[in-house]
């Protein structure tokens, strides 16, 4: 259940539309399958109808899912080109959206505007005598340490961040309230030992394994928006890659 006022702070039929996308995405819900009528969609997650309308809504315009009237609600029968599409999209829409039905927040580690180092000017693409926001955070789900982040941003392409998008959502405010399109990014996936502050904030035992994702990303103009380092437990991650044969 969600409480009507959701546990983040998004609206909630977008709670609610990235809940059922999520159970679409990892088959939960298959493919030509009847998903619950709108009035037990309602008791579930405990919002109004034109909530969980507009929730609908959205999933029909992004073709996860099609109504039959008179029918009900299905899960559209996807090829491997709209997946593939569907799930890099879902990749953006950051921890708080993939668990937009728990509790999501962060311990803010640091939050500083400084010159760019080298290593994070080359990867965005930007002078060495660019600001960027150093942004180091550990992500915690239903009180759980599960990530943490150390992110670049340049202020110039990504401006007014404040410490109540750092808590909450990043990816929500390029999204929401600046209108900026979030469209690819290169990741490299790899595994290593935890450092002992990495156990630590992650509640791990000291030489537990961590995932650490490198990732570049990329607005829809070409513009490198962030360069992330995330380090996640080992019991709460996992990469999905949809591949196609050309």
């Amino acid at each position: 259940m969600v409480d009507e006022r959701g546990k983040n702070s998004m609206q909630k039929y977008v709670i609610i539309s990235n809940d059922i996308r999520n159970k679409i995405l990892n088959g939960e819900y298959v493919a030509n399958q009847q998903i619950p009528f709108e009035k037990d969609l309602c008791v579930h997650y405990e919002a109004s109808k034109m909530t969980v309308k507009k929730a609908l809504d959205m999933l029909v315009a992004e073709g996860l899912i099609i109504k039959r009237r008179g029918s009900g609600t299905f899960v559209k029968d996807l090829n491997p080109e709209a997946i593939k599409r569907i799930a890099l999209a879902n990749q953006f829409r950051g921890t708080t959206a993939l668990y937009g039905d728990k509790k999501v927040y962060s311990k803010v580690l640091n939050f500083t505007i400084e010159r760019v180092p080298e290593l994070a000017a080359n990867k965005l693409n930007i002078a060495d005598d660019s600001f960027v926001y150093n942004i180091y955070r550990v992500r915690f789900v239903d009180d759980m340490p599960t990530v943490m982040e150390q992110i670049y941003m340049p202020i110039e392409l990504i401006p007014n961040i404040k410490e109540k998008n750092i808590k909450g959502s990043i990816y929500g405010y390029i999204k929401d309230e600046l209108h900026l399109n979030i469209q690819s990014a290169h990741r490299t996936i790899t595994v290593r030992k935890a450092t002992d502050f990495e156990a630590e904030e992650l509640g791990l035992e000291k030489g537990d394994p961590v995932a650490v994702a490198e990732q570049v990303g990329y607005l829809d103009t070409g513009a490198a928006f962030e360069f992330s380092t995330s380090v996640h437990r080992y019991d709460n991650f996992s990469a999905e890659f949809v591949l196609t044969r050309n």
